[in-house]
């Protein structure tokens, strides 16, 4: 046996591994023994089947399946010991077909693509933009007014007026709409229904045309459930509305009572602490879309600004034979076009990990997976115990698919903390909507 490696150019190379019959004989036959003894023939009993016809029904398969285990085992081999960064995988030259399975000697070619040299300079992201969202003082003192309402109490009233909750069945029979929901007069664009609202009591039915009813579409699809076809539907027709409740919600009063009840007690005492309470609780609630936002664009910016060539060529032809479904030339062209970004990532994010000791430890993914569980169970509100969430992970990590799709979770969250500490980002502190619009371009 002979194996060499030549070097096309920096991204392509090719593989030859030159096989002597001596190299795979023993285990051919030793295969076809085994068949011989077990191989069922109309004309021979078992185990008695001539060696000849053996061979001549089965040696050329066993032949090229021994001959490939050799393959696989000796390039796997041959790649860690010349410690070969490889995209894709290696693809034979010639087809099996076209080789000559008796012969005493055969020679195999393989074509390698080899992964680029580079360098990550994180010099070149001084123009990506970190934002930090700072709620504003309307939005605080909304944020303000919600926790009064929640906490505040509700007094059933004999007539709606402006502010009150009005709970009420809409009813539709042509898109069987029955739908219980509580509004407000803001609610309602309609100068007609708002008079004849003021004059209603519980138990009142008024019969009111769905166009011009709410105050927008997305009000009525908020208020009644409905798909944008059947908003189409109610724009043309009556509802009926029967008033069930009718309250007015009183603000609780901004003392220690109220604090006590928000937070730890005694760690709010004032309305000051309250707002920066507030304050900070929304900060952490906008992080996840700054952060994700900062991802985004630090990952085009680095695709965008780090140079390096890929073997393309090797790469489409490789794409037609990768997947479940083998693909055309046009088809695999295109594919590489849809990937190629990714790939760029994926290696610029691979050199990353490796020159600054990134990876990921089983006992990180388990804590991380940990947290989530536990921050899970208490969204919905359960005491979360040490062994009960112990016993979760297990299960959780047992499973191939949720692993994978935690350990990209974990890998991205390291990304963006060493980007954070490491990247001369260029910080903004912003308004939600500000950062809304000038984000995403959207008013």
């Amino acid at each position: 046996m002979n194996i060499s490696r030549t070097d096309l150019d920096a991204l392509n190379a090719t593989i030859n591994i030159t096989l002597d019959r001596t190299d795979y004989q023993e285990k051919v036959d030793a295969v076809l023994i085994n068949y011989r003894k077990t191989a069922n023939i109309p004309g021979f009993r078992k185990g008695h089947v001539p060696m000849g016809m053996i061979k001549k029904q089965y040696g050329q398969a066993v032949t090229a399946d021994e001959v490939n285990k050799i393959l696989r085992e000796q390039l796997d081999t041959f790649i860690k010991e010349e410690k070969l960064d490889l995209l894709g995988n290696p693809l034979p030259k010639a087809p099996e077909q076209e080789l000559d399975w008796s012969a005493d000697s055969m020679n195999f070619e393989f074509e390698l693509g080899l992964a680029p040299k580079f360098e990550v300079k994180l010099d070149i992201l001084k123009k990506v933009v970190r934002y930090e969202i700072e709620p504003d003082a309307k939005m605080l003192n909304e944020q303000m007014d919600y926790v009064r309402k929640q906490y505040g109490k509700i007094v059933s009233q004999k007539n709606p007026e402006k502010g009150y909750e009005i709970t009420a069945q809409f009813r539709n029979e042509q898109i069987e709409l029955e739908k219980m929901s509580t509004f407000t007069f803001e609610d309602i664009k309609s100068k007609k229904v708002i008079k004849e609202l003021k004059e209603v009591t519980t138990g009142s039915v008024l019969m009111v045309l769905g166009k011009g009813l709410f105050s927008d579409d997305a009000t009525a699809k908020r208020l009644l459930s409905l798909d944008d076809e059947q908003l189409k539907t109610i724009k043309t027709a009556e509802l009926t509305v029967e008033i069930k409740e009718i309250n007015e919600r009183i603000p609780a009063e901004l003392n220690q009572e109220l604090f006590d009840k928000l937070y730890a007690p005694g760690t709010v005492t004032s309305e000051a602490d309250l707002k920066t309470k507030i304050k900070e609780g929304l900060q952490k609630q906008f992080e996840p879309q700054a952060d994700q936002k900062l991802l985004n664009d630090v990952t085009e910016y680095l695709v965008e600004k780090t140079k390096f060539k890929l073997p393309s060529d090797f790469l489409k032809r490789w794409m037609q034979t990768a997947g479940k479904e083998p693909l055309t030339p046009e088809a695999a062209v295109e594919e590489f076009e849809k990937s190629e970004k990714g790939i760029r990532y994926q290696l610029i994010e691979g050199k990353i990990i490796d020159e600054h000791k990134l990876d990921m430890t089983f006992d990180e993914l388990k804590e991380f997976t940990a947290t989530l569980v536990q921050n899970q169970m208490m969204q919905y509100g359960q005491q979360p115990d040490p062994t009960q969430i112990d016993g979760i992970v297990s299960n959780i990590l047992s499973n191939q698919e949720e692993t994978r799709r935690i350990s990209e979770q974990l890998m991205s969250n390291k990304m963006l903390t060493f980007f954070k500490e490491n990247a001369p980002l260029k910080i903004k502190k912003v308004g939600f909507d500000a950062f809304i619009k000038e984000a995403y371009g959207k008013a």
